[in-house]
């Protein structure tokens, strides 16, 4: 089973770019998908991004599309988030998941392996 451990989160001001990383151990890396989540303050949590086994498919949510960007490293077993102009409303913890595809990972199911979260947040 794999481990993950997220890190790079902090204060940052509106506009500015952030960048998480997530590091696997534990399990073969690239045998999962890789995601990111977040919970917003009082509010459900949310798919930000995934991005397949191989690297080549990815998904985004709406609100960070042309902002977020995912990527993964199979080398180093690292999934990172670069998250760029960085809103007021892009405060949450942020969750690294692991799981079989992106499909799996949008279902949320129980097989979904779960980091314990990075706060990430964005004063204005």
């Amino acid at each position: 089973q794999v481990q993950l451990a997220e890190s790079g989160g902090g204060l940052v001001q509106a506009g500015e770019s952030r960048r998480l990383s997530c590091t696997a151990s534990g399990g073969m890396f690239e045998a999962y998908a890789m995601g990111w989540f977040r919970q917003p303050p009082g509010k459900e949590r949310e798919l930000v991004a995934a991005i397949s086994r191989s690297g080549i498919g990815t998904f985004y949510r709406d609100s960070v599309k042309g902002r977020f960007t995912i990527s993964r490293d199979n080398a180093k077993n690292i999934v990172t988030l670069q998250m760029n102009s960085l809103k007021s409303e892009d405060t949450a913890v942020y969750y690294c998941v692991a799981d079989r595809d992106i499909e799996t990972i949008r279902r949320q199911p129980d097989s979904t392996t779960w980091g314990h979260g990075t706060q990430v947040t964005v004063s204005s």
